[in-house]
């Protein structure tokens, strides 16, 4: 029983991080793409901050509870991702595509420093480790700092591979984007082999963000 109740708590203090993180991501990229002017999400219905419209089935709910119960090394999911159509771009398109793509890490950013806040005031009126609100909101800093380094990997199709794609001669960003299908492989890869390359990343920016936001440790 003392397994279950873990799983239990340990979803509890996720769920909200974990929803947040999604929502903000694509939310993001949505928000960004309509400013360079593609309706395409607005179309879509994606300009919300509602997670119900972002939710995915399988990368929302079925992906990151199966993570969990088997105590996998890292939460995993992710929402429906956000279509957008670079030919509607006004103006420098690269431009415009690297910045639509750092609009979702840099909405893990905001809900990351928005926890960190939260963290300062419910310490600052008492609230101890032992309390919820606590342990959810040093996971959703942690959580945050780990969706933005994660997609930030140079690694086609995360939004790192799409800003790198940009940065390149036409030919090699065609060769380079042809790495897509086995990006999913290289990524299990990575957090099985060398998960560091993201863990320390990760924990430097909880570090920064945590002193940043003066939380009392």
């Amino acid at each position: 029983m003392d397994f279950f109740a873990d799983k239990i708590y340990l979803i509890s203090i996720m769920a909200l991080p974990f929803l947040l993180a999604v929502t903000l991501h694509e939310a993001g990229h949505a928000y960004a793409a309509t400013a360079f002017g593609d309706s395409t999400p607005k179309l879509d219905g994606r300009l919300s901050l509602n997670p119900l419209v972002h939710m995915d089935p399988l990368g929302t709910v079925a992906i990151p509870l199966l993570a969990v119960l088997t105590g996998f090394p890292f939460l995993i999911g992710y929402a429906k991702p956000v279509m957008i159509q670079p030919a509607n771009f006004r103006g420098n398109r690269r431009k415009a595509m690297i910045l639509t793509a750092l609009a979702g890490p840099a909405g893990n950013l905001v809900v990351a420093v928005f926890c960190a806040y939260v963290l300062r005031i419910v310490i600052g009126f008492g609230a101890t480790g032992n309390d919820w609100i606590v342990n959810t909101m040093y996971y959703g800093i942690f959580m945050n700092c780990l969706f933005m380094v994660f997609n930030l990997l140079p690694i086609p199709p995360l939004d790192g591979g799409g800003i790198v794609e940009q940065l390149l001669p036409d030919d090699l960003a065609r060769r380079y984007r042809s790495i897509a299908p086995y990006g999913f492989f290289i990524l299990i890869a990575i957090i099985m082999l060398a998960k560091d390359i993201i863990i320390v990343p990760t924990m430097f920016m909880t570090g920064l963000i945590v002193w940043a936001a003066n939380v009392p440790i």
